[in-house]
């Protein structure tokens, strides 16, 4: 009982210090009032619009077109102000300003003749885009805006945008701001700041449900355009976990991640982006492999490879899928939980006759590329191939660049999200065929659902912060979150990479998805699932990625009734011919949410000189019955605690100042 008073009594030391440091903030009774009534007036605003995107796969322009134009809404927002002024041509080459300001700019600059007509155009334009600034903000406080407006020109900016025309006083006032910014050479840099500051506006934060990694060419470009976001949150895709996987130390991760960019003609990602030196893997690869048909990198029409450069990249793709092979097995042996003991492969070969037996059913194997494999220990490492994968470790896991790029990926990313009511991730929860939980033991103790998912994530994060521990069952975790049965960003009951690489029968490539992924089309599994979650199945939905819909085939990216969403449209040009579209983006604002599906994307230069954009179609997926606030949303919870301690605080204030 004298334990328990004590305690209390240092909770409450512990408080009066915080309420302490606190009032070192507000100087003033009168301050803490003014930051409640602002708090409390926030929560009755409408919510902001988000912005989910997923499966981006290293599309860095066609992401950077989307994210600029906010899936339509800038044009949208154009629309809505100038329909009656502007031509549907003025308003789309208004709206590619907006997207590409410093390149759209230059162009107008060079149609112009005369530099009156010049100075005509800057003063028309920036006058319509202080029309459009307000209209784009309506949702915001003044102070949010201050903050979303370029900070060298806000005192400019703000005396134009909250001018009056009640009287007449200012009005030359108004025109000489104008004119001196022209004539003072500051129009480019004005008008630039406002576009930006008008994508900010249009989009409050954005959602990118996993996979940022592998496949595209510029995950990196990616990467820095969401550390510079305002506001972002990234659920992690089995691509993103790969390598977090490499980062913290392993090896077979690294493997896979290398292996991938060997295969679709990236490894200037590894090399040249990330600083990682390949000379020595590249120094293995041609001393014992030669040019292999199986091996020889995708290309997309725009690659442009010399023969002796794809040779190169089929040497190292043979090189490193042989270590990632090999790499697997001690793992596997040493993880009985994980259940993968089918995954053997290299100890299922008959090396003298070239085949392997698998699950009972013998296949030849075709295009192997075995020279460092013993028969007699064929999951052994030779001296030369630890070598090589340790020099790689140790580059990756100094790479300052990669570094920051994983920490913003920890730091912003989960394996999943409640948002607003909504249960955003990538994969999927491993159901079995009657649509309950499958659980997976782990150190004894059996998980499920939710509980299983924060307990893969506690892993990751384990893994992390302890790079040096590069055997342990936090990284051995990591990759199994990559290729495991139960995994929720695998989904799938195997990996069948080796069997795509060496046997030519095509059943034997077949991955096996977990039942979520027919089950998920039943909106009581949805239900179910949301309650999990302790989301409410009423209101809430699934915000799915990792599975491109295939558009071309019929599929609904909509499914249970609203309940699930899957926004894998095919950034990814890999994709694109299976699914038929280029990606989707689902925009959820205080209206409602609304799918939007994309055309291909070609080129920032196709749009700039003709206007051309990536909307195709928008469905709409639930309309709220009364518009939605503020106080409704995960921001309002956190002012809500904001507003309750200011409360405590002043209250606390109030009896230092009792005599």
């Amino acid at each position: 009982m004298g334990t328990r008073v004590e305690e209390r009594g240092d909770w409450d030391t512990v408080n009066t210090k915080i309420l302490d440091l606190l009032a070192e903030r507000y100087d003033s009774e009168e301050e803490i009032v003014t930051e409640i009534i602002n708090l409390e007036a926030i929560l009755n605003l409408p919510k902001g619009t988000e912005h989910f995107v997923s499966d981006l796969h290293g599309e860095y322009h066609a992401f950077q077109h989307v994210l600029r134009n906010g899936a339509g809404k800038v044009k949208e927002k154009i629309r809505d102000i100038f329909k009656n002024e502007l031509s549907e041509e003025a308003i789309t080459e208004f709206a590619t300003l907006v997207y590409y300001p410093e390149d759209k700019v230059k162009l107008i600059k060079n149609s112009f003749n005369h530099e009156q007509e010049l100075h005509e155009w800057y003063a028309q334009i920036m006058e319509q885009m202080i029309r459009l600034i307000p209209y784009a903000s309506s949702k915001y406080t003044r102070s949010k805006l201050r903050k979303a407006l370029p900070k060298q020109f806000v005192f400019i900016i703000e005396e134009l945008l909250y001018k009056t025309e009640e009287y007449s006083n200012k009005q030359q006032y108004y025109r000489k701001i104008v004119q001196q910014i022209i004539s003072l050479g500051q129009a480019d840099k004005l008008i630039i700041g406002l576009a930006y500051t008008i994508q900010r506006l249009v989009v409050d934060h954005l959602h990118v449900v996993g996979d940022i990694y592998d496949r595209g060419p510029d995950p990196d470009k990616i990467m820095d355009t969401l550390i510079n976001y305002h506001s972002v949150d990234i659920q992690w895709g089995n691509h993103d976990v790969l390598w977090i996987g490499a980062f913290a130390g392993s090896k077979v991760c690294l493997a896979n991640i290398i292996r991938i960019c060997a295969r679709y003609a990236n490894l200037d990602i590894i090399e040249d982006v990330y600083g990682i030196n390949l000379r020595p893997l590249l120094n293995l690869a041609e001393k014992y492999y030669g040019d292999n048909p199986a091996f020889r990198p995708k290309l997309q029409a725009d690659d442009q490879l010399s023969d002796y450069e794809q040779l190169q990249i089929t040497k190292i793709h043979q090189a490193i899928a042989i270590i990632q092979f090999k790499l697997e097995s001690p793992i596997i042996k040493r993880r009985p939980s994980f259940r993968m003991e089918e995954r053997l492969l290299l100890e299922k070969v008959d090396y003298a006759r070239n085949q392997i037996t698998i699950r009972g059913q013998t296949y030849p194997l075709e295009h192997t590329c075995f020279a460092t494999v013993d028969p007699s220990q064929p999951a052994r490492l030779l001296e030369e191939e630890e070598q090589v994968i340790d020099k790689l470790l140790f580059s990756v896991q100094h790479s300052e660049k990669l570094a920051r790029h994983m920490h913003f990926l920890m730091k912003k990313g989960s394996l999943y999200l409640r948002y607003n009511g909504n249960l955003l991730i990538h994969g999927c929860i491993p159901l079995d065929e009657e649509g309950n939980m499958e659980t997976m033991q782990i150190e004894g103790q059996t998980y499920a659902g939710r509980e299983l998912l924060d307990v893969f994530e506690r892993y990751v994060r384990h893994a992390f912060a302890h790079p040096e521990e590069t055997d342990d069952l936090a990284t051995d975790m990591v990759w199994y979150l990559w290729t495991g049965e139960y995994s929720s960003l695998f989904g799938k009951r195997e990996m069948t990479t080796f069997e795509r690489y060496f046997i030519q029968e095509k059943q034997t490539h077949k991955e096996r998805k977990n039942p979520y992924y027919y089950l998920r089309e039943r909106e009581e599994i949805c239900r179910k699932i949301l309650t999990d979650f302790d989301l409410d199945p009423e209101q809430g939905h699934i915000i799915n990625g990792h599975t491109p819909v295939k558009e071309i085939e019929g599929e609904n990216p909509v499914k249970a009734g609203g309940k699930m969403i899957v926004i894998d449209g095919g950034f990814s040009k890999a994709y694109q011919s299976t699914t038929g579209i280029a990606g989707y983006t689902l925009l959820y604002n205080s209206f409602g949410m609304q799918l939007v599906a994309h055309k291909k994307f070609t080129s920032k230069e196709e749009v700039l000189q003709n206007g051309t954009d990536v909307l195709s179609v928008r469905r709409l997926v639930d309309e709220e019955l009364e518009r939605k606030k503020v106080l409704e949303t995960n921001v309002g919870e956190q002012l809500l605690q904001e507003i309750s301690i200011l409360k405590h605080l002043l209250a606390y204030q109030s009896t230092k100042m009792i005599p």
